[in-house]
């Protein structure tokens, strides 16, 4: 069984076991599971019974295990140039995520 599931703006399928990186958010200390609601399809691995969302799944859930709390990206360059004017501007950016392991999807 997977699903699909919307975080941040993206979209990410999720099996059981599967580890993932998702984007970093507020979860308090003592939190060892994060609850994604946002389900937009839960399948079966074989392809035969599948629920779609208008635009969410009515009651569908994913349940992950925290595995590490920050973990930070590759860095990435941002370069702003303009030839013969002396313009140049150089800025770094690394996207800080959490790693969870999803536990059960419930739907």
């Amino acid at each position: 069984m997977y699903a699909i599931v919307e975080d941040s703006g993206t979209q990410i399928r999720m099996r059981e076991g599967d580890v993932l990186l998702v984007d970093l958010r507020e979860v308090p200390e003592n939190a060892k599971d994060v609850v994604f609601d946002r389900v937009v399809m839960v399948s079966a691995e074989s392809g035969g019974d599948r629920s779609i969302g208008k635009p969410y799944v009515n009651g569908a859930s994913v349940k992950a295990e925290i595995v590490d709390r920050e973990i930070k990206g590759d860095k990435i360059d941002v370069i702003k140039f303009k030839r013969r004017k002396g313009y140049r501007r150089k800025q770094g950016h690394r996207q800080r995520y959490m790693k969870v392991r999803v536990a059960s999807i419930a739907s």
